[in-house]
């Protein structure tokens, strides 16, 4: 099966320190990523989860940690195929007054990102409603209202 990528761009109102800290820290990620821990000391090698309550819902290994600008982690996927990994990179551009955030998450299958599936929604829903919800969480002190 050949691999593919999902890619989101979105531009918010902030500082890439207060973005970076946005992404690293779990206390943060928690109000954004619906109710989702991120924990790591983001050095490069080190591991990287993503927490639900008390369980990893994905894991991985920091490959990329450069802050303020760059961060890569490899990441778990578990479904009906095995244990895979993937990767996902969040790509910080300063732009006067607003920072360009770039999601890439590659080494997809095809099949994870197809219209007869239902992965279709959670790459194409999934991480745009959790982007939004951390801008609006940036920009106004709130994420989203719950739908």
């Amino acid at each position: 099966m050949s691999k593919t990528s999902f890619v989101y761009v979105t531009y918010i109102a902030t500082t890439p320190e207060k973005l970076w800290e946005a992404l690293t820290n779990g206390e943060f990620t928690e109000q954004y990523f619906f109710g989702r821990e991120v924990v790591s000391d983001w050095k490069v090698g080190s591991s990287f989860q993503l927490m639900n309550k008390n369980t990893v819902e994905h894991d991985g290994e920091v490959l990329v940690s450069e802050p303020y600008r760059i961060l890569t982690v490899s990441w778990s996927v578990k479904d009906d195929e095995g244990d895979r990994v993937s990767k996902v990179t969040y790509e910080l551009t300063p732009m006067k007054g607003t920072v360009k955030l770039t999601l890439r998450h590659e080494d997809l299958l095809e099949k994870d990102i197809g219209e007869d599936n239902g992965k279709f929604d959670s790459f194409n829903t999934g991480w745009p409603v959790i982007l939004s919800n951390l801008k609006s969480l940036l920009e106004t002190g709130q994420p989203l209202p719950a739908f």
